[in-house]
């Protein structure tokens, strides 16, 4: 019994670690951290790989009430969040969304705090550069909040 249990966490492992492709677009690695009760907002990250010169148009979740494309600017000293309407993606090019401080995703509105070992699921919407719209369904993985003292 304790074997099937192993074999059962190292294919939910394997799943989750694994990259997600719509076309010749690919997302590897999407990941948020798990939320305190009563937070309403997370950050989600991942990398995207395009083949062909695209745009990420949008992104959705039923997880919460609204998803938002972001990233950081930083003027006088001071950092701040703005949304951003698109994401370009050159052709052949790999963006690492890996960080509050370039692009990522919010997620406002959560309908429910994140849980460490479950995922949130995710509708990235793109337009290719022959004008086609692409989405893609992304199960994000939700990892371990950090305590004050981890790094």
């Amino acid at each position: 019994m304790v074997k099937l249990y192993r074999l059962g966490g190292l294919l939910a492992a394997l799943l989750l670690g694994a990259s997600v492709h719509a076309g010749d677009i690919q997302i590897e690695r999407a990941w948020a951290r798990a939320t305190v009760p009563g937070r309403d907002s997370a950050n989600v990250y991942m990398s995207i790989i395009s083949k062909p010169a695209a745009t990420l148009v949008g992104v959705s979740s039923a997880a919460s009430k609204t998803a938002d494309l972001r990233t950081m600017t930083h003027k006088n000293g001071m950092m701040k969040t703005i949304n951003v309407e698109a994401i370009a993606l050159p052709e052949d090019s790999r963006m690492d969304m890996g960080s509050e401080h370039g692009y990522h995703v919010t997620l406002v509105g959560l309908k429910a705090p994140l849980k460490a070992g479950e995922t949130v699921p995710l509708t990235l919407s793109f337009e290719m550069a022959d004008k086609r719209s692409v989405k893609v369904d992304v199960q994000a993985e939700i990892k371990p909040l950090k305590s004050a003292t981890q790094k």
